[in-house]
């Protein structure tokens, strides 16, 4: 295998591309556009028919804000360290904010758990992906 699950896990925590480790996964001078296919070696990142990848990641952002920032909000307000209005401002502000803060992550973190499961899968592995071919995953 040429990508080890390593790699992998070290290219998702760094937002690169999981098969060739660039940092080609969103367009430059965007903060929320993905790439469909990587620009230095055709990996395909956006599938048309797989929204799989956006719901996954989208679950991922959620659940991440929820237990990692409005709990915690939540938590302060019941014992008292801050005022209950104080928590409804922090907790409607994180509720738009963390999500968009943390998009970029999440879609790498997404596509990071799916090819340490199926590492096989990545082009660099012998998988299907590059640009122009139907990857059924």
């Amino acid at each position: 295998m040429n990508v080890t699950r390593v790699q992998i896990v070290a290219r998702g925590l760094t937002n690169c591309c999981p098969n060739c480790g660039g940092r080609t996964l969103f367009k430059a001078g965007s903060f929320f556009q993905v790439n469909r296919d990587c620009p230095a070696c055709g990996f395909k990142i956006e599938r048309e028919n797989d929204e799989g990848f956006y719901l996954g990641s989208a679950s991922l952002n959620f659940g991440v804000t929820i237990v990692c920032y409005l709990t915690p909000v939540i938590l302060l307000a019941y014992y008292g360290v801050i005022r209950v209005a104080v928590a409804f401002v922090l907790a409607g502000v994180g509720a738009i904010g963390v999500p968009m803060l943390f998009y970029r992550s999440s879609r790498s973190w997404w596509l990071m758990n799916y090819y340490v499961f199926f590492p096989h899968h990545l082009p660099a592995n012998g998988g299907k992906g590059r640009a122009g071919e139907d990857d059924n995953v």
